[in-house]
């Protein structure tokens, strides 16, 4: 038998912690509710994500099993009215990310902090809509009202973008060395991993 091969157990350690990661994700994200600091959400949401994908990691080690996880809250999202853009985005880099972990004979710290660091920018796939995708003005505008709509379009730029993008992915790796510390410090003395 290949133990290398995603099992049902597998399968719903997945969605566990899928389920658990995009609460957080949801939680985190009310502070979009400010468009100034929707442009920090991805960022912020990298360093206390950490914790939560950094036990993942440390659970699941198989081929896949971190493609999955980092696919299913995007597809929610995608589900909640999200763009095709926003999932594309959101799964290519779970699959760069799951790659990556794979060099690393998904063991390694170094990998799976470089992976997370990666897979941390899928948040910014949301405020990418906006740029690629301009005719999201309506339905945006129709969810959050004219006045915030008109406030995050002033922000969201190619240069602001950037800066988005950078910070998640530093923030990515504060986010794995906070997880890690988790790790070491609470979750193994409690028989957890």
């Amino acid at each position: 038998m290949d133990t290398q091969k995603l099992k049902v157990k597998d399968l719903v350690t997945i969605g566990v912690f899928a389920i658990i990661y995009f609460i957080v994700y949801y939680a985190v994200g009310m502070i979009g509710l400010v468009p100034i600091l929707y442009l920090v959400f991805p960022a912020v949401f990298a360093v206390v994500g950490g914790v939560i994908v950094m036990l993942f990691m440390a659970k699941e080690q198989k081929p896949w099993a971190f493609f999955i996880f980092g696919t299913l809250p995007a597809l929610i999202g995608f589900i909640a009215g999200h763009t095709i853009l926003f999932l594309g985005l959101s799964a290519l880099l779970a699959l760069i990310a799951e790659f990556i972990r794979r060099q690393g004979n998904y063991k390694s710290f170094k990998y799976n902090m470089l992976a997370y660091a990666i897979y941390s920018m899928w948040p910014a796939g949301s405020l990418m809509q906006i740029l690629l995708i301009p005719s999201i003005v309506d339905l945006l505008s129709q969810a959050m009202g004219a006045e915030y709509t008109n406030a995050l379009f002033m922000l969201v730029t190619w240069p602001n973008m950037a800066l988005v993008y950078a910070s998640a992915f530093v923030c990515g790796i504060a986010g794995a060395y906070i997880g890690k510390f988790f790790l070491k410090k609470h979750f193994e003395k409690a028989g957890i991993v």
